[in-house]
């Protein structure tokens, strides 16, 4: 075995490097007429029915909002009784022709099976599942148990909603749509938790993705910090995230909807933020010394000049 894995060792490289060579080209051509197609022909959402989880707010809320412009038919799900029925009657009016409110906790089986259930006995089909539930817990500022709460929506809540949903989505060969992190290709102080409950989202989609082939297709978007109740001037400050660009609600639901359409395996808004990856992949030590500069080093010197002034 150990001389099979010095083979390996130096044998894949090689290979991996030839194969780039000759094959990126082809995979250039491919996706630029794939693109190309779905931007031509990109799926009429009209009558489509949407069950969106975490649509009282946030990214979810105009998600809804542009579903309900394109005439979907769509069964928000949140915890907030109030402001799910305020969305639903947007919704309503910006031409969505059936609208169901089903008040819900992702973090419970229970509710989840109930809630896709219900779905299915109110429309008697589902095609697009957009798994947006989500919190955010600053890590010095909480106990521990929060963390587990913390993992119970943000993972587990997408992960019941989905496999109770699979066997309705099976059958019409739709789409599932998961909201996860940019901040997931690298490491963001104080946003360790969270980071990994988005990471591990990813992952767990990946690989689903390819179990379920082209029976479903799965979008799989990493949003950059984006304007909602979570991101107030306190979470940025406790964050030390001051610094970042903030992107807005509601452009950045229209992009995410354009993608839904085309069928984007993958979509990251603002799409500078991809660059990061790059830098996580080729030189992560410089992305892990300006992580630190900028989330560390520039947070004490702010602190100590508070302290003199």
């Amino acid at each position: 075995m150990d001389l099979i894995h010095k083979l390996l060792n130096l044998i894949l490289p090689v290979l991996t490097i030839i194969l780039l060579l000759l094959l990126y080209p082809l995979v250039l051509v491919f996706r630029f007429f794939n693109y190309f197609i779905k931007f031509a022909f990109p799926e009429d959402l009209a009558g489509k029915v949407t069950l969106i989880t975490g649509a009282s707010s946030g990214i979810g809320e105009y998600v809804a909002y542009e579903y309900a412009k394109r005439g979907a038919r769509l069964a928000l799900v949140a915890r907030r009784k109030e402001q799910l029925e305020v969305v639903a009657e947007r919704a309503r009016e910006l031409g969505s022709p059936e609208v169901i409110v089903i008040f819900a906790d992702v973090s419970k089986v229970d509710d989840c099976k109930r809630f896709v259930d219900e779905t299915i006995h109110h429309f008697g089909t589902l095609n697009h599942l957009v798994n947006n539930a989500g919190v955010c817990y600053v890590q010095d500022q909480r106990c521990s148990s929060d963390y587990v709460s913390l993992m119970d929506i943000n993972f587990w809540g997408s992960v019941y909603t989905t496999q109770f949903a699979l066997p309705h989505l099976r059958n019409n060969k739709d789409k599932i749509v998961v909201i996860s992190f940019c901040a997931r290709w690298f490491a963001t102080p104080k946003l360790g938790i969270y980071c990994a409950s988005k990471a591990a989202l990813i992952r767990y989609f990946e690989t689903l993705r390819v179990e379920v082939g082209s029976d479903i297709r799965v979008t799989i978007v990493t949003p950059g910090v984006v304007k909602s109740e979570i991101t107030n001037e306190k979470w940025l400050s406790q964050t030390n995230l001051n610094w970042a660009p903030i992107v807005s609600t509601q452009d950045c639901a229209k992009v995410i909807l354009d993608s839904i359409r085309r069928g984007d395996e993958y979509l990251t808004e603002p799409t500078w933020m991809k660059i990061l990856f790059m830098w996580e992949t080729i030189c992560p030590e410089i992305l892990k010394w300006t992580i630190r500069f900028l989330f560390i080093t520039c947070s004490k010197y702010s602190q100590e000049n508070k302290k003199h002034s």
